[in-house]
């Protein structure tokens, strides 16, 4: 592990320990990792440089909005390559959340959670990805070759 030194002015880190504080966070050490690794996937994911991820979509829909759950599901099994799951959640009696896991190319998980979130009647989506890449591939004792995928950062 390297180590580092950097200066902050009084206010910046006093911002920063109060954050430290809040997220209940171990040390700064921590939250200055979990700050970089957010950092440098928001610019891997911006140059293209992520070819694979792993992913999770959440979305708030109105249930009875005519069509809107049979089209939800539709694209859903249209990208049944992508989608490894979904949860489901009454918030009231009109409304639901759901969360839908994902894997595969980052910009066909892109463009799935693009088209999700852009159903009318479809709101507060957010798509949480992270970049990563393929192990090579390895047998275990009963004989079956896959491959795993290693978070990059």
């Amino acid at each position: 592990m390297e180590r580092f030194t950097i200066s902050l002015d009084d206010k910046l880190a006093g911002d920063f320990d109060r954050l430290v504080g809040r997220l209940r966070y171990a040390s700064r050490s921590e939250a200055l990792r979990d700050i970089l690794r957010a950092r440098i996937e928001e610019e891997r994911a911006a140059a293209g440089e992520s070819e694979h991820c792993v992913a999770a979509l959440t979305y708030v829909y109105k249930h009875h909005q005519r069509q809107l759950v049979e089209r939800i599901a539709g694209l859903q099994h249209e990208h049944h390559d992508l989608v490894v799951s979904a949860m489901h959640m009454h918030i009231d009696h009109d409304h639901c959340m759901e969360t839908v896991m994902l894997r595969g190319h980052t910009e066909e998980v892109r463009r799935f959670a693009d088209a999700i979130t852009a159903i009318r009647g479809v709101r507060h989506g957010r798509l949480h990805s992270v970049s990563v890449e393929p192990t090579a591939p390895h047998r275990h004792a009963h004989g079956a070759a896959h491959r795993h995928l290693k978070p990059r950062s």
